[in-house]
């Protein structure tokens, strides 16, 4: 890696679902995983589908391998699953992945980390579905205070959160 970064970091890219330009320069795409998964035939699916997730860069977004002060902009869209019934909500977790136990520490650590590599002034862009954990328990998880957010999604159960880190 050099170091010089593009100004933004998606941290937790999966197959950058959110992304008009899957292969935007001006971003570096970050994910623990690295893998292409085959879905079955499904209602949004009909042939099935392949999520290609293929990051720049592959790690764990609670230990960020970048300097701090690095990035102008974040982006934050964690794993939000928890169930573990594996047939459950199976589109869902090929495209978001799932939290694993001590899933409360690894959400701290990332938020604690997203900060440490955003510019001061830079901003924070946070998505929870609440699925199966509410947004208030995951904002528990940091000191930092949201700027504003927007809810969207057929049951408006998706958060949109904007952050704003402080100038130090």
């Amino acid at each position: 890696m050099n170091n010089e970064f593009p100004p933004v970091l998606d941290v937790c890219c999966g197959p950058r679902m959110m992304w008009f330009d899957k292969q935007d320069e001006r971003a570096v795409f970050h994910d623990r995983r690295d893998i292409d998964i085959a879905t079955k035939p499904n209602a949004a699916y009909r042939n099935g589908k392949v999520f290609s997730i293929r990051p720049d860069v592959c790690g764990s977004f609670a230990a960020l391998q970048f300097p701090d002060n690095t990035f102008a902009h974040v982006v934050f869209d964690p794993p939000h699953l928890v169930e573990t019934d594996p047939n459950s909500k199976m589109l869902m977790r090929v495209q978001y992945g799932q939290l694993a136990d001590g899933w409360k520490d690894e959400i701290r650590m990332g938020f604690s980390e997203c900060f440490r590599v955003l510019k001061p002034q830079g901003t924070l862009v946070f998505k929870w579905c609440e699925y199966d954990v509410p947004v208030s328990d995951v904002l528990a998880l940091t000191q930092e205070k949201p700027l504003y957010g927007h809810r969207s999604g057929k049951q408006s159960k998706t958060h949109w959160l904007v952050f704003m880190k402080p100038n130090d």
